[in-house]
């Protein structure tokens, strides 16, 4: 993977990282997705690779400035690594009229040094015994096969970067939409508990009319035959002196609400702003594992392309000999077996990589009917954290970082206030404002008359101690229990946070060396697989002898692609752990 993506990843984790810590405010509701480009940190220009050699062969950095302390470059631990065993192509012309998707092979060689030990084997394959010249056709011929069988399965995709693909995920991803709706629930309901103090409006009108017998205050029953109306604001108005039962104008509510539901929505919706943080930057480092394992696939593959070629011109190699009498029929088939196998492996391969495509494609909430490929020629270790960094350290860091702990300290907020309004409730009353004004006008039988403008204002207080004060000790202690559940949630976080860090700083260190003990065993396996190779064109050995050497080479890669992709995959988990992609 090339330097100028790994950059480009890292400053979109940076950008996309979670807001800076606070307790009491809410952070500013702009959750519009954004494009961000990588630059240079010189001339403006796009980043276009961690190393570059001039003229005169000397070396030179290009970094790029993420925060106010953290640059992000090409590891100097590899510089070297990277000069003496780059991970170069291996491919081959296809045979369409359009140029299709090349496949790459990691093989350590100089790229840019001519006396190279390094052995490539579509420059310098074995010959058939015949001595007649045709085994480079021959090879050619195994190569185009090899290509269109796998080609047949598996058309070209479409290409991505990996800064492209964490765009993508970031505007499109359904996870980091969701999250951002409940942002803007969580403000709907601050915005609510902070209107509760304001009245109501109702407006209506009614009508009553009434024949038979009915009963005064003082307990008479008589009969009458009368008719009432109102309208206005309000309504429900009858006879007598009582208000109308539905006011014009009504403010009802519990002043316990009314003071502490903002302050618990306000929490509530700064946790969800660091909890939508926090699952952004989880779509984002799975969007990036999956892009890694996705390249991961790839290259597979395309070792397991060159092992098959490989095996291919050695089975026929071997056929050769046998059907002259300079080998056995047992060895011809013993290579047929063996191909056999590498033409299984180059089809799991195939699977591989589809399966890889339509996992990215599920991040990125895209047609699987399109495949993804990676923009990706080589592969490199990147270094996205500083190397001098302790797990101490990288903890603190993380205690102070990560959304998630936000998050929560924000539900542990919002649990005491909770606590703090059922504590109150008893003490502070209900109040209930009214006021209703309009036209009322009544008579005997169904006439309506003596028409006029009426208003009433009711004002009314009370205090609630419910169920006889079970009820408070109850709701209080439900509330007491819902803080100290927070509280023991926060701990059980910070030990998971901390574990992570050490864990993922664990393995950085660790596959890191596997990189160079990988890198070593690509040349020991390049170097067996030319000396064999030698010894059957000077008909010094059998074709079957450099079996193993074929073997060993492509396990070799293997190893290392695995250790690469391993090590840049630990730093994305470990970026993540430590919440070290935060705007600045």
């Amino acid at each position: 993977m090339s330097w100028r993506s790994g950059s480009a990843i890292a400053l979109i984790f940076c950008l996309a990282g979670c807001a800076s810590s606070r307790t009491n405010t809410i952070v500013q509701r702009d959750h519009s997705p954004k494009t961000w480009h990588v630059t240079s940190k010189e001339d403006g220009d796009r980043a276009e690779s961690a190393t570059a050699e001039s003229a005169d062969g000397a070396v030179t950095t290009r970094k790029v400035r993420l925060s106010k302390d953290l640059v992000v470059s090409q590891d100097p631990a590899h510089t070297q690594a990277t000069e003496e065993s780059s991970i170069r192509s291996v491919s081959s012309a296809r045979t369409s009229g359009e140029p299709a998707e090349d496949r790459s092979t990691i093989v350590l060689a100089a790229d840019s040094r001519e006396d190279s030990d390094s052995f490539d084997a579509s420059e310098d394959a074995p010959p058939e015994p015949t001595g007649e010249g045709d085994d480079d056709r021959s090879s050619d011929s195994i190569r185009d096969r090899t290509i269109v069988d796998v080609e047949e399965s598996l058309p070209p995709g479409y290409p991505l970067s990996l800064d492209h693909v964490l765009s993508l995920a970031d505007a499109q991803n359904p996870n980091v939409a969701f999250a951002r709706e409940r942002i803007l629930e969580s403000y709907a309901r601050v915005d609510r508990a902070q209107g509760l103090w304001l009245p109501s409006l109702r407006a209506g009108a009614n009508y009553y009319h009434h024949e038979g017998e009915v009963q005064d205050v003082l307990g008479n029953v008589f009969s009458t035959n009368k008719t009432n109306a109102y309208g206005g604001l309000g309504a429900s108005a009858g006879a007598g002196s009582g208000s109308p039962t539905i006011p014009g104008v009504v403010a009802q509510f519990h002043t316990t609400d009314a003071i502490f539901q903002p302050r618990i929505m306000e929490h509530q919706a700064a946790s969800r702003q660091f909890g939508a943080t926090a699952a952004r930057n989880d779509v984002l480092r799975n969007t990036a594992v999956a892009y890694l394992e996705l390249l991961r696939a790839e290259q597979s593959l395309a070792i397991a392309e060159e092992a098959l070629f490989n095996t291919k011109k050695l089975a026929e190699l071997t056929g050769s000999y046998a059907e002259t009498g300079q080998g056995l029929r047992s060895d011809y088939e013993r290579m047929l077996a063996e191909q056999g196998v590498r033409e299984a492996e180059v089809a799991a391969g195939v699977e591989g990589v589809r399966v890889a495509s339509a996992r990215l494609i599920q991040l990125l909430h895209g047609d699987q009917s399109v495949r993804i490929s990676t923009n990706e020629p080589v592969v490199a270790p990147l270094s996205l954290l500083d190397k001098n960094e302790t797990p101490a350290s990288l903890v603190a860091t993380a205690l102070t970082r990560r959304p998630e702990l936000a998050e929560q300290q924000h539900l542990v907020c919002e649990a005491v206030e909770r606590l703090n309004r059922e504590k109150y409730a008893p003490l502070i009353p209900s109040v209930l404002l009214g006021m209703s004004y309009g036209a009322f006008g009544g008579g005997l039988g169904s006439t309506i008359g003596n028409t006029n403008d009426r208003l009433d204002v009711d004002a009314l207080a009370f205090w609630e101690v419910r169920n006889l004060g079970v009820g408070e000790r109850a709701a209080r202690g439900e509330a007491a229990s819902v803080v100290r559940q927070n509280q023991k949630r926060q701990l059980a976080l910070m030990d998971q946070v901390a574990r992570e860090v050490v864990e993922f700083h664990a393995k950085v260190t660790e596959r890191e060396k596997r990189i160079e003990y990988s890198r070593k065993g690509i040349i020991a396996a390049e170097r067996s697989y030319q000396l064999n190779t030698e010894r059957i064109k000077n008909a010094q050995g059998l074709p079957i002898e450099s079996l193993q050497s074929v073997q060993a080479l492509a396990i070799a890669r293997l190893a290392y692609l695995n250790a690469v992709i391993d090590y840049n995959t630990a730093q994305f988990e470990l970026c993540r752990a430590i919440g070290w992609f935060e705007n600045t």
